[in-house]
């Protein structure tokens, strides 16, 4: 199947970003270096094409109720303007996929992961109700991410409406040049930030005019590889690598989206069950030893093999290697002194409290 293009490719080209294939586009992996594109996040401002990620609109008059019975969170509190941070579960409660729920005045807009479209909307569809239309969406919209503390300021300047007041995990319909968009304070950067979907023609549009109003602000275009290392240093979880189909929420640390008190919804029952037995949780370790922990690597207790890196990298804000592992329990409190094997070695590495960086700006 041949790889597909945002409607910000020509950009790409011209900023000379290094262009790889991503879950079924060819995407920009970086354009100055990861390291650079990661600090201009954490201190002025990047902005992604995160266009790949995937749409999906429900309407009709039980589109609550339909998604309640889908989705794990509680999505009858959402008022119209709110966002959601949620996932699905199958009926064993392994995560199906974790995603975002925007509620519009008249329409719900679900964004799930780009490789997991397909499947999504199937399983949307499998459990269809009547009374609810679904449309994956998701070839007629594209997404920029503008995240950084100086986020705000640039989008102000050439947005109709006023964002400076909008609240983290809220969204506006505003137009654009006679074109709809979406705006939303929503990001996976751990920084103040804003996510805009819009049509094919107008996201090329608004992406130059940030760019060009954001020089002052010292804005820079950011690739996938910054994103993973400032989602990494927040433990936001990476669908395929943290959770995935033999994950449960409880493991995983995603409890707290999890409102098993809200009626009836797929998983549940496995759920009550497993919050009451989880023998293994996802948790962030930082490396004493310097060394780079990557995805696959083990984890060990003395000689015994105990869980597994799910994600690692250098941390550009910490300077040291720092991952994600599932490890069981007894092991996975605080302090935990375990040793990842890498390359023939073991390194030492200590268990800390999440998340790795604990200056973001996602709040201010």
């Amino acid at each position: 199947m041949p790889l597909k293009n945002t409607s910000l490719y020509s950009r790409h080209l011209a900023l000379q970003g290094k262009m790889v294939p991503f879950a079924g586009y060819m995407m920009p992996v970086h354009y100055t270096g990861i390291v650079h594109e990661h600090h201009a996040v954490r201190n002025t401002a990047g902005m992604f094409d995160v266009s790949h990620m995937g749409e999906f609109i429900i309407k009709g008059k039980n589109a609550e109720s339909f998604l309640q019975y889908m989705t794990i969170n509680d999505v009858a509190g959402l008022k119209p303007g709110q966002a959601q941070y949620s996932a699905m579960c199958m009926e064993d409660g392994g995560i199906i996929d974790d995603l975002l729920i925007y509620r519009c005045r008249d329409r719900f807009i679900i964004v799930v992961n780009a490789a997991n479209i397909q499947k999504d909307f199937k399983w949307l569809e499998k459990n269809l109700m009547d009374g609810v239309v679904l449309k994956d969406v998701s070839d007629e919209i594209n997404l920029i991410a503008l995240q950084g503390p100086e986020s705000r300021r640039i989008l102000q300047k050439i947005m109709p409406s006023d964002v400076s007041m909008l609240p983290f995990y809220h969204c506006i319909e505003d137009k654009y040049e006679d074109n709809n968009i979406l705006v939303a304070r929503t990001g996976y950067t751990g920084e103040l930030g804003f996510e805009i979907y819009g049509n094919l023609n107008v996201i090329p549009i608004i992406w130059d005019v940030l760019m060009e109003v954001g020089k002052e602000h010292g804005i820079v275009p950011a690739g996938l590889g910054a994103r993973d290392t400032l989602r990494l240093e927040m433990k936001f979880c990476l669908y395929g690598n943290d959770i995935d189909e033999s994950t449960n929420p409880f493991e995983a640390g995603l409890g707290w989206i999890t409102k098993l008190g809200k009626g009836d919804f797929i998983g549940r029952r496995a759920l009550m069950r497993q919050k009451e037995q989880i023998s293994r949780r996802l948790v962030c370790f930082e490396m004493m030893e310097r060394a780079i922990p990557r995805n696959g690597y083990p984890i060990f207790f003395g000689n015994k093999k105990n869980g597994e890196v799910t994600s690692g990298s250098q941390s550009p804000s910490l300077k040291k290697g720092i991952g994600l592992a599932f490890i069981n329990h007894p092991y996975t409190k605080v302090g935990t002194i375990l040793e990842v094997g890498i390359r023939g070695q073991k390194k030492s590495a200590i268990i800390v409290k999440p998340p790795f960086y604990k200056n973001g700006t996602v709040n201010i």
